[in-house]
């Protein structure tokens, strides 16, 4: 047994919802990368133990993450959600309401940027904010981040280790490049103060000062 294998042997439990969404995906011919459920398991609680009440997510992909979000949530809380594609935040949507959530969540399509631009117009604040999506774009969904983040909110980036590519000088590919200046400006900023879990592929958890 690793140590992965020891962690989940210990904290992720069998779950027939977040299974139904790994089918659901797989039955859609999409690619499953979802957040593992170690992941998931930290979202959930870092929402509760945040109290946030309005969260933000960059990549709905099949709603995986997206339920581990509101499961933390308090009944009156709200998820946004931004999707490139339709069809994947259509997905999503019936997930989320087959696991009781559908009335918590609104789904932006089509450019997270665009859509992030659109928030930022319509003077959106979010207690918590997810990065799930494409790599390349780490550094721009974090500028965002930081203008559409209350105070004391969390912004949390998955996959921050890429397999050991950030930390690896002979990796100069443009996409380890973008999570290594996300990572660079997530510990360098006086506004933030964060720290890097290596759990799963990386998960670097911000918090913005009040």
């Amino acid at each position: 047994m690793n140590l992965q294998e020891y962690i989940n042997s210990l904290f992720v439990k069998e779950d027939s919802i977040l299974e139904a969404v790994i089918e659901s995906i797989d039955a859609n011919g999409m690619r499953n990368i979802s957040v593992s459920p170690e992941i998931g398991n930290i979202l959930t609680l870092l929402v509760k133990t945040s109290g946030a009440k309005q969260i933000l997510e960059i990549g709905a992909l099949g709603g995986y993450s997206g339920i581990c979000l509101a499961r933390g949530l308090p009944k009156e809380g709200h998820l946004t959600s931004l999707e490139l594609e339709r069809e994947y935040a259509d997905l999503a949507h019936e997930n989320l309401e087959k696991a009781g959530f559908g009335d918590q969540v609104t789904y932006y399509t089509g450019e997270a940027l665009k859509s992030l631009e659109q928030l930022k117009k319509e003077q959106k604040r979010f207690d918590f904010i997810f990065i799930d999506a494409d790599k390349g774009n780490y550094p721009n969904y974090l500028e965002y981040s930081l203008q559409l983040a209350n105070p004391g909110a969390l912004i949390v980036g998955d996959n921050v280790l890429q397999r050991g590519r950030v930390f690896d000088v002979s990796h100069v590919d443009s996409r380890t490049e973008s999570i290594r200046a996300f990572n660079q400006r997530m510990a360098s900023d006086p506004n933030v103060e964060s720290m890097m879990l290596p759990i799963g592929d990386g998960l670097l958890v911000g918090r913005v000062k009040e």
